[in-house]
C-alpha cells in the first residue's frame, strides 16, 4: 500500500507550518479568487459587447483576461482545497495537469504581452500602415500563435517528465512544479534539463527581449517628437508597460522561489521564512490577474466609459 501510494501520489510539504492561519488564508484567497473571476469576466463581456472596442488593442486585453481566468482556475481551487485538508496529496495525473495549466498560463501571459507590444510598436512607429498591418486576419493569427506556441512546447516538455520513474513523492511547493517533479526521478535528467532550458528560452526570454526591443524603438521615436505626441504615446502605452513590469516582477519572485528550492535540496536549510517563500511562488497567480483589469479599466477611457 505504501509503495502504491508513493508511486501514484505526490505530497505538498509547504502547507505544514500554516497551522491555525489556514482559515484566514483560505478566506482571503477565496475572496481574491472571486474578485479575479468577476473583474476579468467583466472585461471580457464589456469588450465583446461594445462594438467600439472591437479593435486590436482591446481584443488583446480580452485575451489577457481569458488567460487570467485560465491560470486562476488552474491554481486556486486546488490550493483552497489543500488549505482545508489535513492530507496534502495530489495524484500524478492531477499534478501534471496542474503543471501544464500553470506553465501554459505563465507563458501565454508573456506571449500576449508580446503581441500587444507589437501592436503598440506599429501604432507609434508606423501609424500610416497600422490599419493595413493590424487587420482582423492578422489579429487572429497573432492571438492563435500566442496560445499555440506555449501549448505545444509545454506538452512536449511534460511528455518527457511524465515518463520518468520517480523515487520520491514530496514536492516542496504549494502547487506542482515541473522542476520539483523532475528532481524526484531515479534516472539521469540531462535530457529534461536541456529541453526545459530550450523551452525557457523560446517561451520566456525571446518574448521578453522582443518586448524590450519594441519599447526601445518607441522611445527612440518619441525622443525626436513633440511633447503632444509623447503625451499621446504615454497614454496609449502606459497600461501595457505597467502590466509588463508587474508580470516581470512576479516572474522574478517565482524564479527566486525556485532558487531557494534548489538551495534547500542541496543544503537542507533556508535563510528565509517559509510563508514568504510561499508568497513568492504564488505571486504570479495573485497579482497580475487582479491588477491587469484594474489598470486597463481605469487608464483606458473607452473601457472605463463602457464599464
Amino acid at each position: 500500500m505504501e509503495n502504491s501510494t508513493l508511486s501514484f501520489y505526490f505530497r505538498f510539504t509547504m502547507f505544514a507550518n500554516i497551522g491555525h492561519y489556514r482559515f484566514m488564508v483560505f478566506i482571503f484567497c477565496l475572496l481574491l479568487f472571486i474578485f479575479t473571476i468577476f473583474t476579468n469576466l467583466l472585461m471580457i463581456v464589456v469588450i465583446s459587447q461594445q462594438t467600439t472596442l472591437h479593435e486590436p488593442m482591446y481584443i488583446f486585453i480580452a485575451c489577457l483576461s481569458v488567460n487570467a481566468l485560465y491560470g486562476s482556475s488552474g491554481f486556486f481551487p486546488r490550493f483552497l482545497m489543500d488549505l482545508l485538508s489535513d492530507t496534502h496529496l495530489i495524484s500524478r495525473p492531477a499534478c501534471f495537469t496542474q503543471i501544464y495549466v500553470i506553465y501554459s498560463y505563465a507563458s501565454c501571459e508573456l506571449t500576449v504581452l508580446s503581441i500587444m507590444a507589437y501592436d503598440r510598436y506599429i501604432a507609434v512607429c508606423l501609424p500610416l500602415h497600422y490599419h493595413t498591418k493590424m487587420t482582423l486576419k492578422t489579429v487572429v493569427k497573432l492571438t492563435a500563435l500566442a496560445w499555440i506556441l506555449p501549448a505545444f512546447s509545454l506538452a512536449a516538455c511534460l511528455c518527457l517528465s511524465a515518463t520518468l520513474p520517480l523515487c520520491g513523492s514530496e514536492i516542496h511547493k504549494v502547487y506542482c512544479a515541473n522542476w520539483n517533479v523532475v528532481k524526484l526521478s531515479c534516472l539521469n535528467t540531462a535530457v529534461n534539463n536541456v529541453v526545459g532550458m530550450l523551452l525557457t528560452v523560446a517561451t520566456i526570454f525571446l518574448p521578453l527581449f522582443y518586448i524590450l526591443y519594441t519599447y526601445l524603438r518607441i522611445v527612440a521615436i518619441c525622443w525626436k517628437s513633440s511633447a503632444e505626441f509623447k503625451g499621446k504615446v504615454l497614454e496609449s502605452c502606459l497600461p501595457h508597460t505597467i502590466s509588463f513590469v508587474i508580470y516581470s516582477i512576479a516572474g522574478f519572485f517565482v524564479v527566486l522561489s525556485f532558487l531557494f528550492d534548489m538551495l534547500y535540496m542541496q543544503f537542507g536549510s533556508k535563510e528565509i521564512p517559509q510563508s514568504f517563500e510561499n508568497f513568492m511562488a504564488m505571486e504570479i497567480f495573485l497579482i497580475p490577474p487582479i491588477i491587469n483589469p484594474l489598470i486597463y479599466g481605469f487608464k483606458l477611457t473607452q473601457i472605463q466609459n463602457s464599464v
